[in-house]
């Protein structure tokens, strides 16, 4: 596996990442919470480790940025708070496992890998659907109404976000870390030209319109109700 390891104690961290190595797993250390932010957005990880008491960036803040992006990486929260409702918080944050120290190497590997083989049998998601749009991901087509629409590689990867997260809104920080890769605001109208084609497309010769712009906050798919 190729694991990201945020942990701000050196000799820890690098007790960590010897043993993970040795187990035969790529690692990856950031020692500060707005490091570990930009590498987990960044780069593409089977697994994070993040310690919850970080410099510069709560842990906890990490995985709730990383999970209203969309970022579905199996995360395991290490801490040394360890009573009940710190573990519940760490959960609920949108960790999958939760390791108190003082831990031993062996459970860590084993909490880890077992994360690893939980989502490596979830059966990949292969079409999305919202009301009468329907995209294939495998034959990477869009049908709307039964007709069908053509999309540029960049548009589809557009509103493949926005359907993910039908019914939530989407921020232009969002748009731009997760369709474009762009980890700072270029300062120009590219999200906003893109929307606008996209609508062209999807929406014109429709009686419901599913893209809306939420003013002040960014992008939504959903129906007209």
């Amino acid at each position: 596996m190729r694991i990201l390891l945020i942990e701000d104690d050196s000799e820890a961290a690098a007790y960590m990442a010897k043993g993970l190595k040795e187990a035969g797993h790529v690692v990856d250390h950031a020692a500060t919470g707005t490091d570990g932010l930009f590498l987990a957005t960044s780069e593409r990880w089977d697994a994070m480790i993040i310690d919850r008491m970080l410099p510069g960036l709560d842990g906890l803040a990490i995985i709730q940025a990383l999970r209203a992006a969309g970022n579905t990486t199996p995360v395991l929260v290490l801490s040394a708070l360890g009573k009940v409702d710190d573990r519940v918080r760490g959960l609920k944050a949108g960790g999958d496992d939760y390791l108190v120290k003082p831990y031993a190497f062996a459970e860590l590997l084993a909490r880890i890998e077992a994360l690893s083989r939980r989502v490596s049998t979830a059966q990949p998601e292969t079409r999305l659907k919202v009301e009468d749009l329907e995209m294939d991901l495998l034959a990477r087509t869009v049908v709307r109404g039964g007709q069908e629409i053509d999309l540029q590689p960049r548009e589809f990867r557009l509103l493949e976000y926005l359907m993910r997260h039908a019914g939530q809104v989407v921020t232009r920080t969002m748009l731009l870390e997760n369709v474009w890769e762009y980890h700072f605001d270029p300062q120009t109208n590219l999200i906003d030209v893109h929307i606008s084609r996209l609508r062209q497309k999807v929406d014109k010769d429709f009686e419901l319109p599913l893209i809306h712009t939420v003013r002040g906050a960014g992008y939504t798919l959903r129906a007209a109700r």
